[in-house]
């Protein structure tokens, strides 16, 4: 399996790996494993990161990426809706913790590239 390819299941697992566990973690406190979800998510995200984004995807999917993360830090407040919301914030967070491990590869290799090469 070619890398793009890796890259590509990767991330399609990490956000199916969110919204189910974000939509399963009221009923799912209290279960062994459940406290990997997070790690599994990293995981994930840095496979995402490392694999899947090419060079001239790079701003796009920091964008992407940053828009990801910043909806989900607030989502708390999702909480207030009846129902549905801690289902919802919870699936936000997991999102953002999948995403940030991402974000935080490809910003840190464009970095690199930016700062080898010489200003004219």
């Amino acid at each position: 399996m070619d890398s793009q390819k890796l890259g590509s299941w990767a991330f399609l697992l990490g956000v199916i790996i969110a919204i189910l566990a974000g939509a399963a973690s009221a009923a799912a406190v209290g279960y062994p494993g459940v406290e990997y979800v997070p790690l599994v998510l990293v995981i994930l995200g840095l496979v995402v990161g490392f694999l899947n984004i090419a060079d001239k995807e790079v701003q796009k999917f920091l964008i992407a990426g940053i828009a990801l993360i910043a909806v989900g830090i607030p989502g708390t407040g999702l909480m207030e809706i009846p129902y549905l919301g801690l289902y919802l914030s919870r699936i936000l967070v997991l999102i953002s913790v999948f995403a940030a491990p991402a974000v935080l590869i490809v910003s840190l290799k464009a970095f690199y590239t930016l700062s080898k090469k010489p200003t004219a």
